[in-house]
């Protein structure tokens, strides 16, 4: 069932949404080679807390940490650890909120420094599927055009969709319906209705899409190893369109506000 969420709740969300935001920022302006993930997630948990939230990804189903810290070729769920972030990585990090009964989740890809133009081209595609899947989050619209366009996006720029995962409903919950994949034909599934909050979340590769997971149960891996980029937003559809309650206003994108 999905859930309608009237302007009260909406705002709610959003506030979860600021201060994954926030998080978010304050990341990004520590990722530099020689920093671990570890001290990344200690970072975010800190922020969390000192906003009065408490990181929604702790404890959720067993994962361990307050973010996932993906690299490479690390798709999704990446444990924080004690391997130093190298000169030429690539890091995904995905951070979920909760905050007064209501959750915000986003992620956002980038470089370790300098990184090769192939990854390059592999983040900017990625932000682009975000951007032409939240395109199609309007009131009216078929749920299956969210997940075409990211599918479109990428395979047009020779990308791939990594199928396994996609976004999903949040609210009151972080994962609710509907499950949101990143491929498909489009004009199929539930008609958007304003009030709908999606988490919308490209997961895109720059090799072949197969994964497999690793031993510690959770972080997943390409199996050629080749680099993933992953980036989200938490979105409300409404009768003007998608509001992207992860950004503040004027804000273009995560990890490039100051």
């Amino acid at each position: 069932m999905i859930f309608q969420k009237n302007s009260a709740e909406i705002e709610r969300i959003r506030a979860s949404c600021h201060v994954v935001f926030q998080v978010q920022q304050a990341i990004a302006q520590q990722v530099r080679p020689g920093v671990t993930t570890r001290l990344l997630d200690e970072l975010a948990e800190r922020v969390i807390r000192t906003c009065g939230g408490v990181p929604a990804f702790k404890g959720y189903r067993g994962f361990p940490a307050s973010i996932c810290a993906s690299v490479n070729s690390a798709a999704v769920h990446g444990f924080p650890g004690d391997r130093p972030l190298r000169r030429g990585d690539i890091l995904s990090v995905d951070v979920g909120v909760a905050l007064q009964g209501f959750y915000g989740d986003g992620a956002f890809t980038m470089g370790v420094g300098p990184i090769k133009p192939d990854r390059a081209r592999l983040l900017a595609t990625t932000r682009a599927c975000l951007e032409a899947g939240i395109s199609q989050a309007r009131a009216g619209g078929r749920l299956s055009n969210i997940s075409h366009a990211i599918q479109a996006c990428a395979e047009a720029a020779g990308f791939c969709v990594i199928r396994e995962f996609g976004g999903h409903g949040i609210g009151r919950e972080l994962h609710e319906d509907p499950h949101i994949a990143n491929f498909g034909r489009p004009g199929l599934g539930p008609r958007l209705r304003p009030g709908y909050v999606l988490a919308i979340e490209p997961i895109i590769g720059l090799g072949e899409p197969e994964i497999e997971v690793a031993k510690d149960g959770w972080t997943a891996l390409t199996r050629d190893r080749s680099p993933v980029a992953h980036f989200e937003h938490t979105v409300a559809v409404t009768t003007d369109g998608p509001d992207i309650l992860t950004l503040p206003a004027g804000c273009a994108e995560a990890a490039s506000c100051a």
